[in-house]
C-alpha cells in the first residue's frame, strides 16, 4: 500500500473565500502487509497551526468531530463526515474567526462559539471506522455541510 494516499475533502477557509475541494493526505499508522488505519493530515491546510512533530507523545494540534446526522434526522447518513478543526496555534493566539462559516451562519452567528481557523471536512464509509474507511467528498456534499455549519457552534473550548 502507498505511504501517502489522498482523499478529496472540503475546505472552509477562514479568510472568507468560498469552500472548495482539497486533497487530504493520509499516511499509514503502521507498515506491513496489513497497515490498518490511516492518519489524516488536515494540518497541511490549516494556517498558523503548530507543527505536529514539535508536540510530545503523538499529540495533534487539531481535533475532529464526527457528523453522522443533522438535527431532526431519524436515520444516520450512509457515509458520515469528519470535521477537522485547529486547536493549537503557533503563537498561542486564537485562530481567526472563520468568515466563510460566519457568512453561512448569518443571524445565528455568535462570536463566543465561532468556528475558528480553516476547517476541513472529509467523508468516510463505516460509522465506527473513520480512519480506515475514508472516501472522497465532493462539492455535492456542500449543501449538507452548509446546513450543519449554519446551525452548529464550534466544539472548541473557548
Amino acid at each position: 500500500m502507498d505511504a501517502l494516499v489522498s482523499y478529496q475533502a472540503i475546505l472552509f477557509p477562514s479568510d472568507g473565500r468560498k469552500p472548495y475541494l482539497v486533497d487530504l493526505m493520509t499516511s499509514p499508522t503502521q507498515y506491513g502487509a496489513n497497515p490498518g488505519p490511516r492518519m489524516p493530515h488536515p494540518e497541511g491546510h490549516m494556517d498558523f497551526i503548530v507543527e505536529s512533530r514539535s508536540l510530545p507523545g503523538g499529540m495533534k494540534p487539531w481535533r475532529y468531530l464526527i457528523v453522522d446526522a443533522l438535527d431532526q434526522m431519524t436515520k444516520n447518513f450512509n457515509h458520515p463526515y469528519i470535521v477537522y478543526y485547529p486547536v493549537m496555534s503557533r503563537d498561542g493566539m486564537p485562530f481567526p474567526i472563520n468568515q466563510a462559516i460566519r457568512d453561512i451562519q448569518g443571524k445565528n452567528f455568535n462570536e463566543h462559539t465561532a468556528w475558528r481557523g480553516n476547517i476541513i471536512i472529509g467523508k468516510f464509509r463505516e460509522h465506527d471506522q473513520p480512519f480506515t474507511s475514508m472516501m472522497d467528498a465532493s462539492i455535492s456534499d456542500f449543501p449538507i455541510l452548509k446546513n450543519f455549519m449554519g446551525t452548529r457552534p464550534s466544539p472548541r473550548i473557548q
